[in-house]
Formats: C-alpha cells, structure tokens, sequence
C-alpha cells in the first residue's frame, strides 16, 4: 500500500539534503513528510504503518496525505451506512518543512471533524516564520489550540527517521556540523510563536516594574 505512495524508504543523500536543518536552507521547493500511523488492534497490540510523501503537481504533501487516508486508516470514518464504530488512530509527521498558513488552516478544519484522530508534527525546519505577524506562526498557533503537537526534531528523531525512513544499509547516521545548535535555537523560536500570550504578558509585566 506505501509503494503506491513513494518508494518506502528514501535515499540517504536525499534524507540529508531536505531534512538537514540549517540556517539557511536555499533551493529546498520541496517539503517531505515521513508519517507512521499507529491503530491499535487490541489490549495489548497495536497495527504500524509508515512511508514518506512530497509535494507533487503543485499540491502540497500536508493535503496530499489527507487524500491517502482512507488507504491509510481503514474505518477512520467509521464503518457501515450510518458511519458507526469509528477506529482511533494516532499518526506522526517528520517533516522538513513546517506547514504553510492554509495547510494549517486546512488540517485544522479535518481535524475538527475527527475527534478520532490524534496528530503529532516534528519539524526539522520553520516556513516563513521570521516575521513576527507572518500567517505561518498564526497557522502554527491554530494547530496548537486545535490539539495538534508540534515541535522541532532533535538527534533522536532524525536517528529515528535514519532507521525508519531511509535506506541506509545499516550504516549509522552521522550528525551534521551544527544539527544540535539549529535544534535547540529553532525550537526556542517555536516556543516564542506558540506562546506569544505569555510572552507578551511577561514584557508588560516587566513594564510594570520598571524593567
């Protein structure tokens, strides 16, 4: 079922050069998504899947996944005329890109129809966030407050996305120059954008006291 999505797993170089999260990330048009999606089949299993998907025709891979669902998570929707017993699903996003504005928009109008569904998205790098009233944080913030967990990838997620995702050949996934310091100084940035409320309370705060 994943091979008609991508090929299951991907390239070494090209996990490398999209999910490598520098500063300063030129000529990378495209976003991709790695995804496992978890359902659990009893008291004691759960049913795994996983792939990986980029943008193609224009479409971006966020709303491209959207489309596979139903391949994806049988019985998401429920099954029989009325849609009765809807099966729970968990899924994970590793993706090189955070969400634009409208895909986010988009996920979360999904999201409030399935109440059913539990996402988590780990970003290996922020789209047009530099701004501070950009549409994207404003999109970031909407998915937070519909539920959805966001955070930026660190060594352990992209070690988990190396055994995972790509084929590697049982070759160990070698850290870039500079992959922790990019970690840690972007996920400051997204916890500045998510929590822009008590950020803003703190520096009025601090006004108030002559600081």
């Amino acid at each position: 079922m994943i091979a008609k999505l991508d090929s299951v797993l991907l390239p070494r170089k090209k996990f490398i050069y999209h999910y490598k999260n520098m500063r300063w990330a030129r000529g990378r048009h495209e976003t991709y998504l790695c995804f496992v999606v978890k359902r659990r089949v009893g008291p004691d299993s759960m049913s795994f899947d996983f792939g990986h998907l980029r943008n193609r025709n224009g479409c971006h891979v966020e709303l491209l996944f959207l489309r596979h669902l139903g391949a994806l998570c049988p019985g998401l929707w429920g099954y029989g005329v009325t849609g009765e017993r809807k099966v729970n699903y968990s899924i994970t996003w590793f993706c090189s890109w955070s969400p634009c504005a409208n895909c986010s928009f988009r996920l979360v109008q999904f999201l409030n129809q399935m109440p059913n569904l539990r996402l988590r998205i780990f970003v290996s790098r922020l789209y047009f966030c530099d701004l501070e009233d950009s549409r994207e944080r404003e999109g970031l913030r909407v998915l937070k407050k519909a539920g959805v967990h966001i955070t930026v990838m660190t060594y352990k997620d992209y070690f988990y996305c190396w055994q995972t995702f790509v084929a590697c050949n049982q070759s160990k996934f070698k850290p870039w120059d500079g992959l922790h310091q990019n970690s840690v100084r972007l996920a400051r940035k997204l916890n500045r954008i998510l929590q822009p409320c008590e950020t803003e309370d703190l520096r009025d705060a601090f006004k108030l006291l002559g600081l």
